[in-house]
């Protein structure tokens, strides 16, 4: 992963792809996995999103893992926390109540971290990586969550051709090939968003869908 150009965006304030409130997809579709209350969450690649907290509303005990120490801190302190900051073979590892958040890199995750995740929620990482980081990271992440875990995956689909990513266009073509070998993958919904999105539209998109697809581990 280009660890360098996700802190630089970071340190430089360059953060148009974070949102203002909860992702509605995320508030539609999480009560469709039928996860017990104390299920713990995965959230790969967080950002400092709203999400977090509203999984941890829910019930959930949240895992996310950032790369960005400054991400981690706005988050713990835009919503008034004071988190336990303890240092781990994997990151450094900041904890307040039900939320946890390990600062480092996704592929330093282990199976005995992802052990105990029973639900991943990714809405921001698949469409961050390039083709080759996908491949790697489905391996290496979806690969190590245990059987029975549930999966829900927000993707974009648009003419890669006619804008540079990051967020890449991941289409549900390619959504089958990284993980059916292993995960049943369900598509819920497809919505245009290409209105609602007036930046990607400005640099010549002409088509954007967002997927929505719930995935469960065999």
């Amino acid at each position: 992963m280009d660890t360098d150009f996700w802190l630089q965006r970071w340190e430089q304030g360059q953060t148009g792809f974070h949102q203002s409130r909860v992702m509605p997809l995320l508030q539609k579709h999480w009560p469709g996995l039928g996860l017990p209350a104390g299920s713990r969450v995965l959230v790969p690649l967080a950002g400092k999103t709203l999400d977090v907290a509203w999984l941890a509303e829910q019930g959930h005990a949240v895992l996310a893992v950032e790369l960005s120490p400054i991400a981690v801190e706005q988050f713990f302190e835009e919503h008034g926390l004071r988190p336990e900051i303890l240092p781990t073979p994997r990151g450094t590892l900041y904890r307040a109540g039900t939320i946890e958040f390990l600062c480092g890199d996704i592929f330093d995750l282990d199976a005995e971290t992802l052990a105990g995740c029973a639900a991943c929620y990714d809405r921001a990482a698949l469409i961050a990586l390039t083709p080759a980081l996908r491949a790697r990271y489905a391996r290496h992440v979806y690969g190590q969550l245990p059987a029975g875990c549930r999966a829900l995956l927000l993707t974009l689909d648009y003419p890669q051709a006619e804008m540079d990513g990051p967020p890449f266009s991941v289409p549900e073509s390619e959504v089958q090939a990284l993980y059916c070998d292993r995960w049943r993958i369900e598509r819920l919904e497809t919505r245009d968003v290409l209105a609602q999105e007036p930046k990607f539209a400005a640099r010549g998109v002409s088509r954007m869908q967002t997927g929505v697809f719930r995935l469960t581990a065999a």
